[in-house]
């Protein structure tokens, strides 16, 4: 009997201790809650909840968030490119001697490029104004033997087949003059195709040869293109080709420099892409510096007018990654986090957040230029 009433306090012993522990466990839980600590009431020594989470409005300086009418645009993709690009090829077969330029050097009109070995060409000129002295005394000898039986034939001593003959001789000679005239100018030309001219100045952007090197007649050595005139190549489908003309102002948009130009549509290729229904149109124009072949642009197509948005720039603060404002509610500023859009000069366009006719407070009010 003893045993039995042992094990039965034991088991309640446990039972408290286990009990006792939730208590205490459920008591902290409630503690860490903040369940013992005093509430703060609806007001704070007397001040109006709702100055909680503004300020009064006071002297602050406010501007209206108001709409305005801005050219609505659509893009089309397109790559820049130069308008003149030249390709620079070779006219003889010969050895390389020397190249004078490298890929992003500026050159100038008639800038030497590429030397080419030209021992044989200024042999074979030689041998050209050689044959063409030669050939100029024949014809004055020829021309002299001419004039002295002219004037036996006019005194009747020397007979008309003479004559003919000196006269044929002296015909002879000028054209054998003549050919080798020309064949010392053609020498001269091709004795000037081993020096290989810049034909437009512009920059080298590709270099396809070095010293040594054996080139043949048509083989491209260098390219270059003229830094100051580029174009937009861009795709456009063909229910926006029917919005532009040759010769229209139109915005390009270089996303690299995250800058705008304005330029000319001045061509819009009369053939359309079977794949994507779309056509070339070029723009040409001043574009800002900094800007090379080959880079990413769009062309900003302009469309009808549509309303956006705004509020003064003045007015946007920056806080970690929200944008916010301090808009006016019951004769409170309070912030709100708004999404922004485009800009427009001193205007910011307000996707969400605050709505027109909205009142919001200029963040830096002493800024020159705002009233």
């Amino acid at each position: 009997m003893d045993s039995k009433h042992g094990k039965l306090t034991i088991a309640l012993r446990k039972t408290a201790i286990g009990a006792a522990f939730l208590v205490v466990v459920v008591l902290a839980l409630l503690w860490l809650a903040g369940a013992f600590h005093k509430k703060i009431g609806p007001a704070v020594q007397g001040t109006p909840i709702t100055s909680l989470s503004g300020r009064p409005v006071g002297g602050a300086r406010l501007v209206f968030v108001r709409k305005i009418q801005v050219p609505r645009v659509e893009s089309s993709v397109g790559t820049i490119k130069a308008v003149h690009e030249a390709a620079v090829a070779s006219k003889l077969l010969a050895k390389v001697v020397d190249v004078r330029v490298i890929a992003g050097q500026r050159v100038e009109a008639g800038d030497l490029l590429v030397q080419l070995d030209d021992a044989d060409l200024k042999a074979r000129l030689e041998q050209s104004q050689a044959a063409a002295r030669s050939a100029r005394a024949a014809r004055d000898q020829a021309k002299i033997e001419y004039e002295r039986i002219a004037k036996l034939h006019e005194q009747s001593a020397a007979a008309s087949i003479e004559l003919e003959r000196v006269q044929s001789a002296l015909k002879s000679a000028e054209a054998e003059l003549t050919r080798t005239e020309q064949a010392t100018t053609e020498a001269q030309a091709v004795l000037g195709y081993a020096a290989i001219r810049s034909p437009i100045s512009g920059v080298v952007i590709d270099k396809r040869i070095e010293a040594g090197d054996t080139v043949s007649p048509g083989q491209v050595l260098l390219t270059l293109y003229d830094a100051t005139r580029m174009q937009l190549v861009a795709s456009v489908r063909e229910s926006l080709t029917q919005r532009l003309t040759v010769g229209q102002t139109v915005e390009v948009e270089i996303e690299a420099l995250k800058k705008r130009c304005a330029g000319r549509v001045s061509e819009i290729v009369p053939e359309a892409q079977a794949a994507s229904r779309s056509f070339l149109v070029k723009v040409t124009g001043p574009c800002p510096a900094g800007i090379y072949s080959g880079m990413f642009g769009r062309l900003l197509i302009p469309l009808d007018e549509e309303d956006v948005t705004v509020v003064s720039r003045q007015a946007v603060e920056r806080i970690g990654q929200l944008d916010v404002v301090e808009a006016v509610d019951e004769n409170f500023l309070r912030r709100r986090a708004i999404q922004l859009g485009r800009e427009f000069g001193d205007d910011i366009e307000v996707l969400a957040g605050v709505r027109e006719g909205e009142q919001v407070a200029l963040s830096n009010p002493s800024i020159e230029g705002v009233p």
